[in-house]
């Protein structure tokens, strides 16, 4: 088991230290900002959706604790090139894992999402890995306001 947890930790440390799609995007069509006031992390995502609601580009932009970076980094990488509706799905089985006795998205590709099943352990550090996916919710939604998670 600690095997496991080292694994992941090094992911996270990978993500936070080489975040991907980090930076803005140019052809964007939806973009959302969000900000943890406990953990003083901020983030903007930006994404491209096409006429046939699938995400095919996703950056992000703003800074943040580990977690909270190496979540927005592996976003960008296993959400890209999927349907909206899938996202979606996607972003309630997350939460459920990381906030629950959930485990993780079975979905091809999503493997990377594993590691922060060992979140929900500590409370405060959920809103760090779950900021960017409200975020990425709130610019589907095309809403102007800014996420908060308190």
């Amino acid at each position: 088991m600690n095997d496991f947890r080292e694994l992941y930790q090094e992911m996270i440390l990978d993500h936070y230290r080489s975040p991907r799609n980090f930076g803005p995007l140019e052809n964007q069509n939806l973009s959302a900002r969000g900000y943890n006031p406990l953990c003083g992390d901020e983030v903007e995502i930006h994404l491209y959706r096409d006429g046939d609601g699938i995400l095919r580009d996703i950056s992000f932009e703003g800074c943040g604790c580990a977690i909270s970076t190496a979540s927005a980094s592996i976003l960008s990488e296993v959400l890209k090139g999927r349907p909206e509706n899938e996202v979606r799905d996607i972003f309630e089985e997350f939460h459920k894992m990381i906030t629950e006795d959930g485990t993780a998205p079975e979905r091809e590709g999503l493997t990377k999402l594993k590691v922060f099943s060992g979140v929900k352990k500590f409370p405060v550090r959920v809103k760090c890995a779950t900021l960017v996916w409200h975020t990425l919710i709130q610019a589907l939604d095309e809403k102007e306001e800014e996420v908060c998670t308190e």
